[in-house]
């Protein structure tokens, strides 16, 4: 059983489609988390980077997903607009091990929360500080401030630590996600 059959098992839904746009820079470990996210006779064994962008469609007994999986590579980031209308959450990954793009990261977040699509929405935001089990790793606390993340007033918001390679700290986020299922269903 995937992470998001749970999901569903405890928001207790029927047959409810949630859209979720998954973001972050290229290589901060996005399309790994969402194949550690469904269900385990769906996931794949070779994750390969995304080039533009996947969707990703799976159901679970009563909840049918549409995981948007954008490409984090600089001349693809424009095109994750063209999908926040749609969105009724959002997961954005970061490298907690690459110090040096973490200010990109923060541009493309500070982007995100001013773009009219999401500005004026109450979506859920959850953060993977993705890489722990790097040793350049900071822990999520930095993370967080790196990314001012405390600014973020008007949007229900949490950042987990995480190994998308082993799938540590991936479960504290879609435990989070479930204690807000009424704002992901608006």
């Amino acid at each position: 059983m995937g992470l998001f059959d749970k999901l569903a098992g405890w928001l207790g839904l029927k047959k409810k489609e949630v859209h979720v746009l998954c973001l972050g820079l290229d290589n901060s470990g996005k399309t790994t988390i969402i194949n550690k996210l469904k269900p385990s006779n769906a996931q794949t064994q070779d994750i390969v980077p995304t080039i533009g962008f996947s969707i990703e469609k799976f159901k679970t007994s009563s909840l049918s997903f549409t995981v948007f999986d954008m490409s984090g590579q600089g001349k693809y980031r424009d095109l994750w607009e063209h999908y926040y209308k749609e969105g009724q959450a959002i997961i954005f990954v970061i490298d907690s091990s690459d110090k040096l793009r973490m200010v990109v990261a923060k541009e493309e977040l500070d982007t995100l929360l001013n773009h009219p699509d999401i500005k004026h929405r109450r979506l859920p935001i959850l953060f993977f500080a993705n890489k722990m089990d790097l040793r350049d790793a900071v822990s999520s606390v930095k993370v967080s401030q790196l990314l001012s993340l405390e600014n973020i007033k008007d949007k229900p918001w949490h950042i987990c630590a995480s190994d998308a390679l082993k799938g540590e700290g991936l479960q504290e986020g879609v435990d989070w996600l479930q204690g807000i299922s009424h704002v992901i269903l608006l």
